[in-house]
């Protein structure tokens, strides 16, 4: 009898039906394995919305459309905070005597400006008998009537604001 690589035949033969059931195994159980993955790729493939490709082409025009949006809103953004820059919001008030001899501190000017220091600066002087109401229009924290000390005072006050 002749052997094959040192093997009697039966020997032989038993190895080789042993490695088959063992490679048949592993195809059977990659099979199984194949069959599940299969399922899976199928249902993500072909949901209740479409298939993957689509989805795909969905998000990628809604992700081009919010960019776009997003834009529209930055622009919206800086047109208000430009606008918010010309409220008058920046007030201040300095109280003084006008008149050091005859009165306590009744006179005031005060000034209400944006951010671009544009506004108005309103004076009262008081005296003993009356008291005078000033209006002085301002563009960029200046008038074309003279200021007095105090009212330059206010504005510089004003101006010098932060956060408002």
């Amino acid at each position: 009898m002749q052997t094959i690589f040192g093997l009697e035949p039966e020997v032989w033969a038993s190895i080789q039906v042993l490695a088959f059931a063992v490679l048949f195994l592993m195809v059977l159980i990659l099979w199984i394995k194949f069959r599940k993955v299969n399922k899976r790729y199928k249902k993500m493939m072909s949901g209740a919305e479409g298939n993957l490709e689509e989805i795909l082409l969905q998000l990628q025009e809604a992700y081009r459309q919010t960019g776009a949006a997003s834009e529209d809103q930055g622009a919206a953004i800086r047109q208000l905070q430009e606008q918010v820059k010309g409220i008058k919001g920046r007030v201040g008030v300095i109280r003084y005597n006008a008149f050091a001899q005859h009165s306590s501190d009744l006179s005031f000017s005060l000034a209400i400006l944006d951010d671009y220091k544009n506004g108005l600066v309103l004076t009262g002087i008081h005296s003993r008998n009356e008291t005078f109401l000033y209006a002085k229009p301002l563009e960029q924290g200046r008038s074309k009537y003279s200021l007095s000390p105090e009212e330059e005072k206010v504005i510089q006050l004003v101006s010098e604001q932060k956060g408002q």
